[in-house]
């Protein structure tokens, strides 16, 4: 039996990630900035699948909160588990803020540095020694390293950087037999960056009509990818970008 930790799980791509890890047998350890109330319904869902969950409170946007967070997860898996150890790592929290280049603020350019490459960074090394042997670390990119639409400057310079840290950790982590890798999704029908690919029907559309697969992702296209990745079918793929995204922008 594994154990995974999903940043950012009780709503979103990280709620779908871990709905499908725990239909394949896996065992959560959730996080949730503000919504606790969706963080406990998802627990009743993989309690539903026959799975141990835990709900943890974390903004990993705050990086002095981390040390106390680790302590949290070793308590967690102590009392739950009876173990030491966890067996996935998912940097999943994010969000999104749209500006043009010239509007973005340092206040934005920061927030975003904080959430999505400074986070995931350090919230990995201090969880080092308790992810498992053998283990796998999943980051979360974007298709925006990809493809340029304007106003998306400042997010998709964190998920390049988050790209190239996961080359890195890939080889670092190699003799402890940890596989790094990072999903980049295309646009998704989610509430991300207020929702506008979900609800604004000629976004939808464009982009739909941009994607070989002539339509834009659901949540469930990102969680099955991120499932099939920390499968054990997928040992020998380590330290590559996939994306995941219809074949959007072909």
């Amino acid at each position: 039996m594994k154990i995974a930790l999903i940043t950012g799980a009780s709503r979103g791509l990280g709620r779908s990630m871990a709905k499908h890890l725990g239909s394949q047998g896996t065992d959560i350890l959730l996080t949730y900035r503000e919504r606790k109330d969706d963080a406990d319904s998802l627990i009743k869902d993989l309690e539903a699948l026959g799975r141990k969950a835990v709900a943890i409170q974390l903004d990993t946007g705050i990086s002095d909160s981390f040390d106390s967070f680790v302590d949290t997860v070793r308590a967690a898996l102590d009392s739950g588990w009876k173990r030491e150890t966890f067996d996935i790592l998912i940097n999943n929290a994010g969000v999104g803020r749209h500006a043009a280049f010239k509007d973005t603020t340092e206040a934005q350019f920061d927030e975003l540095m904080n959430i999505h490459l400074k986070g995931p960074f350090f919230l990995t090394q201090k969880l080092l020694p308790v992810l498992a042997d053998g283990g796998r670390i999943i980051n979360l990119s974007s298709g925006l390293t990809r493809l340029t639409y304007p106003g998306y400057a400042a997010y998709a310079a964190m998920k390049g950087g988050v790209e190239v840290m996961t080359r890195y950790l890939a080889k670092e982590l190699g003799p402890r037999k940890i596989t790094v890798n990072v999903l980049a999704p295309g646009a998704i029908e989610t509430d991300f960056g207020g929702g506008a690919v979900r609800d604004n029907s000629d976004l939808n559309s464009m982009i739909a009509s941009q994607t070989a697969l002539g339509r834009v992702g659901l949540p469930d296209d990102i969680g099955g990818a991120v499932a099939m990745l920390v499968s054990e079918d997928a040992g020998w793929i380590n330290g590559q970008r996939i994306e995941a995204s219809g074949g959007q922008g072909l």
